[in-house]
């Protein structure tokens, strides 16, 4: 049988309908795509997700999601197995990326596709390292507790200090997901943190765990452990931040995937010493 061509190919916008298929996909690829991340994902920009289709059947899908004017991220960059090989991943990548127009757009690349990336523009920012293990019970320290309602204002501007853009759309949604555990730690009234834990298709996934110090990770991650206390469980640390890889070794986890994170140009400075894990990488 010929393959189609890839100007075969019709790329157009999808929906959350459309979700199961590429999240599907992702599952198959070994990524965990957590079970309730569509909601999440398409709050931020419901415009920013694609698929390619051939006589109406999906065979690929990206998605180029905008965060205000300065910053997009490209993920779920998925072609079907069996139509490999024939230029439609190219196709839906130089449809998509038009979306992000003159904005830096971030990417966490997998090891195969890396140079391909680069090829394209993209440069290595760091290393992010998945490190997966059974949760481990431990006391909660004084000062975490679940987030609320009345946590979002403060959740939302300490995570524009974390992350190279704002994101109130995405976390609005990723707080309270169904299945998603949020907790908080303040010292006083500041708050110095907060993670979130969420169910994903292989194991349960922490991220993000943003923090303002060491013992601020630590409690928080004690929570978000003990409340998945001998279940699987799985966080994505930068590489470079040193805390952060010693907080997932000294709880047992092992090293089982990597990324890159690799961007087309400059991005707002942030707090990257308070990242002990990254929230997704299909949406950075």
């Amino acid at each position: 049988m010929t393959p189609a061509a890839p100007h075969d190919l019709v790329v157009t916008q999808a929906t959350l309908a459309d979700w199961p298929v590429i999240a599907g996909w992702a599952a198959a690829e070994g990524w965990n795509p957590g079970l309730s991340d569509g909601p999440a994902f398409f709050a931020q920009d419901a415009d920013g997700f694609f698929l390619g289709r051939i006589d109406g059947e999906p065979v690929s899908a990206i998605s180029v999601v905008n965060y205000g004017s300065d910053y997009a991220f490209l993920g779920c960059y998925l072609v079907r197995p069996d139509l490999r090989g024939h230029g439609h991943g190219l196709t839906t990548w130089k449809t998509a990326l038009a979306h992000a127009g003159d904005r830096t757009v971030g990417l966490d690349g997998v090891v195969a596709q890396q140079d391909n990336y680069r090829q394209s523009g993209f440069e290595l920012a760091y290393r992010t390292i998945r490190f997966t293990g059974a949760a481990p019970r431990a006391e909660v320290p004084v000062g975490v507790r679940p987030a609320g309602p009345a946590d979002l204002a403060a959740i939302t501007a300490y995570d524009s200090a974390c992350y190279p853009a704002d994101r109130p759309r995405f976390l609005a949604e990723w707080l309270t997901g169904p299945g998603h555990r949020a907790f908080v730690r303040h010292d006083g009234a500041r708050l110095t943190g907060y993670g979130v834990l969420r169910p994903g298709r292989d194991t349960l996934r922490i991220g993000p765990l943003f923090a303002d110090t060491a013992d601020d990770a630590h409690a928080l991650f004690a929570a978000l452990t003990t409340e998945a206390a001998g279940s699987e469980v799985a966080i994505d640390v930068p590489e470079p931040h040193a805390a952060g890889v010693a907080l997932a070794e000294e709880a047992g986890f092992q090293a089982s995937f990597e990324t890159a994170r690799m961007y087309t140009g400059p991005v707002r400075a942030y707090a990257q010493h308070r990242v002990f894990g990254v929230t997704t990488l299909e949406l950075g």
